[in-house]
């Protein structure tokens, strides 16, 4: 796939940021991949914030002036939205069709969209796994970009496998497992990364301390006063209320609502909206989050009981959120 100069020039200088090395090595590599007769499976790997998503528009951009569409696959309906909203507005001056395909559409709507899919004139669609299903067709399918891979089940990376030996595949993690990490080392799979942070990007504090009431209200109101958002995770559903409220006697000043996994979906959907929408802030929550949407004013965040925590999961979780400081943990 090459897409003129002239317009992939006028589409880079919508970039309102300026590009770090790593995020403009990784963008030449992916432009080298998608002129190549063989098809591209490049996983992208870096923290939140450091400009993959930039690296999937740019290679959607040039999918579609080839005359290919794009799906771009994600495991949360949240996620989808976000992208939805993302891939919209940079592509607002161009005449290029974006949908999205989720639990946020009506069967009227969605059933639009597959029909926009099947007949070409939707070029990019932004999804969950519904986009796996046996009766989503393409009229020329030409890039998957798929975010965290790891979070799909097994049906739907056999069907990601199928995909590969057809399309060009672009894999965003900020996480990697160790199997999609050994493959790309191996050389299955090629690799960037980008591990260089953007500008003025303040580093990532972390602090290890015993539990103390007053290390936590001090970290949320420095993030309330400037208004900011926090996660407090607490990964026990049963006690979560009564963390929760002990988080409202300690820190008065906050608004405090609760999220996870035993919620009904469409009820942690919204919270998660609202929450996103800064109508409260502070979210005493499980590790749902770990792969929820970015909230740009959620800075900091404080782990509960982190011994309790694996590794990978820790790491997940602290590698979610833009600026993010992990505060006083529980040990």
């Amino acid at each position: 796939m090459v897409s003129g100069e002239g317009e992939y020039r006028a589409f880079q200088a919508g970039f309102r940021f300026e590009e770090t090395a790593d995020q403009a090595s990784a963008i030449e590599q992916v432009l080298s991949d998608l002129k190549s007769d063989k098809p591209m499976d490049r996983v992208i790997c870096g923290d939140v914030g450091f400009g993959k998503t930039e690296v999937a528009l740019r290679a959607a951009f040039v999918a579609v002036q080839a005359g290919k569409q794009v799906a771009v696959l994600v495991p949360t309906t949240l996620l989808a939205q976000q992208h939805f909203t993302t891939f919209t507005d940079r592509f607002a001056d161009w005449p290029v069709r974006v949908a999205s395909l989720s639990r946020f559409r009506t069967n009227k709507e969605a059933e639009s969209v597959l029909a926009g899919v099947a007949g070409g004139t939707v070029d990019i669609v932004i999804a969950t796994q519904r986009l796996l299903q046996g009766k989503v067709r393409f009229k020329d399918l030409g890039l998957v970009v798929i975010d965290e891979e790891h979070r799909f089940g097994v049906r739907d990376k056999e069907k990601l496998k199928a995909l590969r030996a057809e399309v060009d595949v672009l894999t965003l993690t900020a996480t990697p497992i160790p199997r999609t990490l050994n493959m790309a080392m191996g050389g299955l799979r090629d690799l960037s990364l980008i591990t260089t942070p953007p500008a003025e990007r303040l580093a990532v504090k972390t602090f290890v301390l015993e539990w103390n009431e007053t290390v936590v209200r001090e970290a949320a109101m420095r993030e309330i006063r400037r208004g900011g958002q926090i996660y407090f995770v607490h990964n026990t559903i049963e006690t979560i209320e009564k963390t929760a409220q002990a988080i409202r006697e300690l820190v008065p000043e906050a608004n405090v609502s609760v999220g996870h996994g035993q919620m009904r979906e469409r009820e942690l959907e919204q919270l998660m909206l609202d929450f996103y929408h800064r109508r409260f802030n502070v979210l005493v929550c499980t590790t749902i989050i770990e792969s929820g949407i970015d909230v740009p004013t959620a800075n900091t965040i404080v782990i509960d009981r982190a011994d309790r925590f694996g590794l990978a999961r820790f790491t997940s979780c602290a590698a979610a959120w833009d600026g993010l400081t992990i505060e006083p943990m529980r040990i």
